[in-house]
């Protein structure tokens, strides 16, 4: 590797390229990392991180109704915005920070420019215009908001980029899509007071979740006061006096302040010198790479979002990890994608690991479905409908657990823990074995029948 500058350099510090960087250069590999924007990349600066802080602060509005019925005599709330985007911006500059203080304790070289391809072995930095030769390049530049097909008044429209820096809550808000992002952020928006629609092309919404799971997070938005504009999509939009005017398909129209668009998320591959460098890319963008992370170029890998497998953070990170293992560490290793747990941030919030209950009866034709459907001990003094429903897809034939989803609160710490019992074969007698922890919602997975 001695013809080269270094022996890897990095295009894009998010979490699964700040992962390969740190680990590459521990195992002594001479590393540099290019990012054009922010250290962390989405997660920590336009996604999860920030999403959840706005998640916390959407919930206290429903919690200060169930504290009245504890005994806690309170004063009237009132919310602030701007309190807590500041607060937001605090942490999200402290978790920069500390991206770039480890890659630096870590002895990784950093430039804060874009970087782009000029050959397999080759990067040239945009702004300073130096070239810098690498044995290996990385890829793990994510991805980015993808507005969807054009309709008039497109450009009067936000993405999930400009969402944590609106500078007032509006009063009205229309939000256009049917994933994660759309999910999440109307339970925020609706928990923070605003008058909020959902408008999806589709019948349901989170396509790919279990069925059940999708029906009643719906029936529990609505019951929220959330619009659920279900097989509708947006034909135009128009400013008028009292703030825009979407027009659907259908004819009908929502009046708002604000329109945000969830369609969808695309790779961050624009002028990134890929056709220079020879690299092969998919209908959308995305690198294709084998199960090593590396392309059809053998210098060129890429991790994360940018490759469009599973794309989350932990997968990025661990795709990351097994990259700089098996380049650097002498240490061969894959990602399995098959079973990663995942968490629908939504209030009440979906945890899930493992196939739909569609998808397993495909897979496994003895399958058991063992459920539970209960009003949370929480709620037991409160108004409250927000439902729990706890799922677990067994295999008849062996008994083992194949799959788990829940809708309630606490449902993403549960997965977590559940996808290590399914990961390593549990069955469910194994789970009946277990003594429930009672009082509690997780007790459920113990005594289901």
């Amino acid at each position: 590797m001695a013809q080269y500058d270094l022996d890897l350099f990095v295009i894009g510090a998010g979490s699964g390229g700040v992962r390969a960087a740190r680990v590459a250069s521990q195992h002594g590999a001479r590393v540099a990392i290019a990012e054009e924007a922010n250290f962390g990349g989405t997660c920590v600066n336009r996604g999860c991180v920030p999403k959840k802080l706005f998640v916390y602060a959407s919930r206290f509005a429903a919690e200060f109704e169930q504290a009245a019925a504890y005994g806690w005599q309170l004063p009237k709330p009132a919310f602030d915005w701007p309190t807590l985007l500041r607060n937001k911006d605090a942490e999200i500059a402290r978790l920069e920070s500390v991206y770039r203080r480890n890659l630096d304790q870590a002895g990784v070289t950093i430039h804060a420019e874009r970087a782009v391809l000029e050959d397999a072995h080759t990067v040239r930095l945009s702004t300073s215009g130096k070239r810098l030769t690498a044995a290996h390049i990385l890829i793990a530049v994510g991805g980015r908001p993808h507005a969807g097909p054009a309709f008039p008044g497109q450009e009067l429209t936000i993405t999930s980029d400009e969402v944590f820096h609106l500078q007032q809550l509006p009063r009205r808000i229309l939000i256009v899509g049917g994933g994660y992002i759309a999910i999440e952020f109307a339970g925020i928006f609706a928990g923070l007071g605003v008058n909020t629609a959902l408008l999806h092309r589709g019948p349901h919404v989170l396509r790919g979740f279990d069925e059940e799971i999708r029906t009643t997070l719906e029936d529990s938005y609505r019951q929220r006061g959330i619009r659920m504009l279900l097989n509708n999509t947006l034909a135009r939009l128009e400013k008028t006096a009292d703030g825009l005017r979407a027009t659907l398909a259908d004819g009908s129209t929502v009046e708002t302040d604000v329109v945000m668009l969830c369609v969808g998320r695309r790779p961050y591959t624009g002028e990134l010198g890929l056709d220079a460098a020879g690299v092969a890319t998919g209908k959308n963008g995305e690198i294709r790479v084998d199960a090593q992370s590396c392309t059809n170029v053998p210098s060129i890998h890429a991790v994360g979002d940018v490759t469009d497998r599973v794309n989350l953070t932990p997968v990025a990170i661990r795709e990351g990890q097994a990259f700089a293992d098996s380049v650097f560490g002498q240490r061969p290793a894959t990602v399995d994608h098959s079973l990663v747990p995942t968490a629908v941030f939504s209030t009440p919030e979906i945890g899930t690991v493992g196939p739909s209950e569609e998808a397993a009866r495909e897979r496994y034709p003895a399958l058991k479905v063992y459920r539970a459907r209960f009003r949370p001990m929480k709620t037991a003094f409160a108004a409250s409908n927000e439902p729990m429903l706890m799922k677990m897809l067994v295999d008849g034939e062996t008994d083992r657990v194949v799959g788990a989803h829940v809708l309630g609160e606490g449902g993403a710490e549960m997965i977590q823990l559940l996808a290590v019992s399914i990961g390593m074969g549990a069955t469910k007698a194994d789970l009946d074995r277990t003594i429930a922890l009672h009082p509690s919602a997780a007790e459920e997975w113990v005594t289901m029948r």
